[in-house]
């Protein structure tokens, strides 16, 4: 089964895509938010729990505009910069926090215009920089800071862009600072997100069951989540791992099926036990239209296992996933690229049955089911 590699990884989440509306109009090599001369980047590129490479990269301060639908990790990039450059003994005079849409435009002028004193940065942290969009003067002013910083000046400027927004303020912005977009980690990615955040951050080695389990009882808001996993680490104590005993042991109330545990049923080809956690799942609120997108995913991916195995997987899967690259070509072992090719078409039918028939989407997914075992019969005659 041929699988095109670039298709694959946007159908499949494998990998983020590339630009966004603030970078049309830009060459290929600045669609991830590299702009001429600046460097820029998506974190869906690098390890979760750093900062992306385009701030580790950046020594000399400036402009950074953090933005994107990730309020959780551009936070923490802030928070990050912020303790890089600012200087506690100083603190006092050379930290200043705005919110766009409340500050001046003459104050936030002032701010900028004013040096570091007794250290070597003033530090500015803005929030709801979109604020400022709706004022030729503020943009003025902070397209101004970008171009040419003042010396001496840290500027943090996080902003949520709004919707289908086409204002060139964006867009210049991008380009003229160090910018970052902070697209959010898919919900079906979460738990790998998870573990690695914990092994780079914590240095606590989460199950990747025991993910699977926290993020289908919290939820996919990373900041709760961080938050869960730093309790039942210290719970644990040092050196023991988090695994699916100690988030009971925590207190949290686990579903009776977790959706990741029933994509990896699929996967290992246990379409009995899959079928028989369909309706638990349901029952617990996750609907077919959600199934059949994870499912894709859980599908292609093993596609690309089947096509080029664990270095292929890798290279594909984004850095917080690819530990789980041997779990998936294990699961690759079970199908042939004629079973798979099948089980994509029929799924392909399934999510257009959902569209334009009135049969229920829970038998849907049945007949689907169903038609994996009868395939794998026929196949064996």
């Amino acid at each position: 089964m041929a699988v095109p590699g670039a298709a694959v990884r946007r159908c499949s989440g494998l990998e983020s895509e590339s630009g966004s509306g603030l970078a049309r109009g830009r060459s290929p090599s600045t669609d991830s938010g590299e702009a001429p001369g600046r460097q820029g980047a998506t974190t869906n590129d690098r390890k979760p729990g750093l900062l992306p490479r385009a701030l580790t990269a950046a020594k000399d301060g400036g402009v950074f505009f953090l933005h994107g639908g990730d309020e959780y990790r551009k936070a923490v990039a802030a928070g990050a910069l912020l303790e890089r450059y600012a200087d506690p003994a100083t603190e006092a005079f050379n930290v200043d926090r705005l919110v766009g849409t409340e500050t001046t435009v003459e104050r936030l002028a002032s701010i900028i215009a004013t040096p570091p004193m007794m250290a070597s940065w003033r530090v500015v942290l803005v929030k709801e920089t979109e604020g400022l969009a709706a004022s030729p003067k503020a943009r003025e002013v902070v397209l101004d800071a970008a171009r040419k910083p003042p010396p001496g000046l840290v500027l943090i400027l996080q902003a949520t862009v709004p919707s289908r927004s086409k204002a060139k303020f964006y867009r210049d912005l991008a380009r003229a600072a160090t910018a970052v977009e902070f697209k959010p980690v898919p919900p079906d990615s979460v738990p790998g997100w998870l573990v690695t955040w914990a092994r780079e951050e914590l240095g606590v080695t989460v199950e990747i069951e025991a993910a699977q389990a926290l993020a289908g009882a919290a939820g996919t808001e990373l900041g709760m989540l961080t938050q869960e996993v730093s309790k039942l680490a210290e719970m644990v104590g040092e050196g023991a791992a988090v695994d699916l005993d100690a988030v009971r042991r925590g207190g949290i109330r686990l579903p009776s099926q977790d959706r990741w545990a029933w994509f990896d049923l699929v996967g290992n080809r246990r379409i009995g036990e899959a079928a028989n956690g369909l309706p638990v799942l349901l029952a617990q609120g996750e609907s077919v239209i959600g199934l059949v997108i994870g499912l894709s995913s859980q599908l292609l991916r093993i596609g690309v296992a089947i096509e080029g195995g664990v270095p292929a997987l890798q290279a594909a899967l984004p850095p917080y996933q690819r530990f789980l690259a041997r779990r998936i070509v294990a699961q690759a072992q079970r199908w042939t690229r004629s079973e798979l090719a099948d089980a994509v078409r029929g799924l392909r039918r399934l999510d257009q049955l959902l569209k334009a028939s009135a049969i229920p989407g829970e038998v849907l997914m049945e007949e689907w089911l169903l038609g994996l075992t009868v395939r794998r019969r026929e196949g064996r005659r």
